[in-house]
């Protein structure tokens, strides 16, 4: 019903308002007001007429008062949300007793309005509810078209590292304003806007990734490798809890949808981001975050616990033990610290029953796999397909799971202590569209955004390839083996069952290549409020 009163907005048609008061005569010349206005006003004097007209017609918003003989105003507003949950009700009282208002709030009035009412302070409450979504789009539509020439300079203007930072915060800022409106024509030119600025950060990261590796450009970002000992080695302190949450495939995006949950009880100190190492998947940047290595580097120290793409057993096994040897060298050998990693709902419970223990430690590493495997789930069940269909889905999605999560409980446990909380990823995901073909022999890797084998046959328009892995800090298993990473919303596909795979894959969130959405991922530190 809700939406009837959207649609109305939208369409300029008028709004069924229903104003419900035992002494609705005095208020005939508010009536005529709003009529004239543009409302379609229809009066009652108590509840059982109102439940009774809605049975079998729409409104769009009630004004109902409080304090009617017989069937109350809270009992009328009980029955119409039971019934019509999503229908706004506006409560009109002269009454300001604290519990009758707490009474109100609790059972979902939209706003509330104290007698004598005046004409104006309903029709702006109406505004609010009813033109709101209009309002808000109109205002998105020409603020976008202010920046988007400025967006559009900034691409053009060959950005740096940190602009490029910049860039993306600002294209997540619209994307985030843009879901709030209801302008399809905008949502088109932003999305191609967001494209363009994929192709350019793509032909960015082939050109500058290999320099960056090598630390001979003075513009090289932080990046996995290098987050630890720049970014939250410093902030370490004996006898201040740390808690490190590092929630795996978060996108930046993804965070600012969280974030006014947590910052609820944590106030944000820095938000910065960092570049994910290539591939941008679990196994490589994950490791090298704990180890502050590059994956050649910790395949040459750790040899029986690295694992390539092609060897049998778990990638990421000994990420307590590539941390406990990175703090040694950092001269951090002498805290207390601890790691836990979250992969299913009872880890996360019995995380979140002994938070209060780990208040011990100087430092305490939670890696929640969550949306990673609920990233990874989207492929594979149809019911996750039509609950993160898009980007906006994908964001309330987790912002739904966060809100539910131990993890979230737990946080709150300790909320109240003084505390700092280091909140990252390792990587982000690209919602893929585009397929590209990709031919490769047995021993290739079967992730759909980056491959790593010996005879691998590419488009190469649609792939960054790296030819000599050990320059790219990668490991080189055969003399012959290579990278290739999709660009942009890039899938590749084998030509077997191509149609098929196509069908399959195409708008699921998968990563291991390069875009802004994969690359470029968070870290923000925060302090107890």
């Amino acid at each position: 019903m809700y939406r009837l009163a959207v649609y109305r907005s939208i369409h300029n048609m008028q709004a069924e308002i229903l104003w419900v008061d035992d002494e609705i005569e005095s208020l005939k010349s508010q009536i005529l007001f709003l009529k004239n206005k543009g409302y379609e006003v229809s009066p009652f004097t108590n509840g059982y007429d109102v439940l009774e007209h809605l049975k079998t017609n729409q409104a769009d918003v009630v004004l109902l008062d409080e304090s009617m003989p017989g069937m109350t105003g809270l009992e009328t507003l009980s029955k119409i949300k039971e019934l019509y949950p999503t229908l706004p009700v506006v409560m009109v009282t002269k009454n300001e007793a604290e519990n009758i208002m707490e009474e109100a709030i609790g059972a979902q009035i939209t706003d509330y309005l104290i007698k004598p009412v005046n004409p104006n302070q309903v029709l702006l409450s109406l505004k609010k509810i009813i033109d709101s979504r209009r309002l808000v789009s109109e205002k998105t539509t020409v603020e976008y078209q202010k920046d988007f020439r400025n967006l559009f300079m900034a691409l053009n203007n060959n950005p740096n590292v940190e602009e490029w930072e910049e860039l993306y915060k600002k294209l997540v800022y619209w994307e985030v304003e843009m879901s709030k409106s209801d302008s399809p024509e905008m949502q088109e030119v932003f999305n191609t806007q967001k494209a363009e600025a994929n192709t350019e950060f793509f032909k960015f990261v082939s050109r500058n990734y290999i320099d960056w590796i090598k630390e001979k450009n003075e513009d090289t970002p932080v990046m996995s490798h290098t987050l630890f000992p720049k970014k939250i080695a410093p902030h370490i302190k004996k006898g201040k809890p740390t808690f490190m949450v590092l929630i795996d495939n978060l996108r930046y995006d993804q965070w600012k949808a969280i974030e006014p949950i947590v910052s609820q009880s944590f106030r944000t100190v820095e938000e910065d981001m960092f570049y994910g190492i290539l591939p941008t998947s679990t196994q490589y940047s994950r490791n090298a975050i704990f180890s502050g290595m590059l994956p050649v580097e910790i395949e040459r120290r750790y040899p029986l616990e690295w694992k390539n793409d092609d060897e049998q057993g778990g990638k990421n096994l000994y990420e307590k033990q590539f941390l406990g040897d990175q703090l040694k060298r950092l001269n951090l050998g002498n805290i207390k610290w601890d790691y836990l990693k979250i992969t299913n709902n009872d880890d996360g419970k019995t995380m979140e029953d002994n938070i209060h223990n780990y208040l011990k430690n100087d430092l305490t590493v939670i890696v929640y796999n969550f949306v990673d495997m609920l990233s990874h789930a989207r492929t594979e069940m149809e019911v996750l397909k039509e609950l993160a269909g898009d980007e906006v889905s994908y964001r309330s999605l987790t912002v739904s799971w966060f809100e539910h999560s131990p993890l979230y409980r737990a946080l709150k446990k300790i909320a109240d202590k003084d505390i700092q909380l280091i909140v990252t990823t390792d990587h982000g995901t690209m919602r893929v569209k585009t397929p590209s073909k990709c031919i490769g022999d047995k021993a290739t890797t079967t992730n759909l955004r980056y491959k790593h084998g010996r005879n691998i046959q590419y488009e190469d328009k649609d792939v960054f390839a790296i030819t000599t892995p050990h320059e790219a800090g990668l490991p080189q298993p055969n003399v012959n083996s290579k990278y290739i990473f999709a660009k942009g919303d890039v899938f590749l596909c084998y030509p077997n069952n191509y149609n098929y795979y196509v069908n399959y894959y195409r708008n699921t969130f998968q990563h291991g290549g390069v875009s802004l959405e994969e690359v470029i991922v968070p870290i923000i530190r925060m302090t107890s409020r």
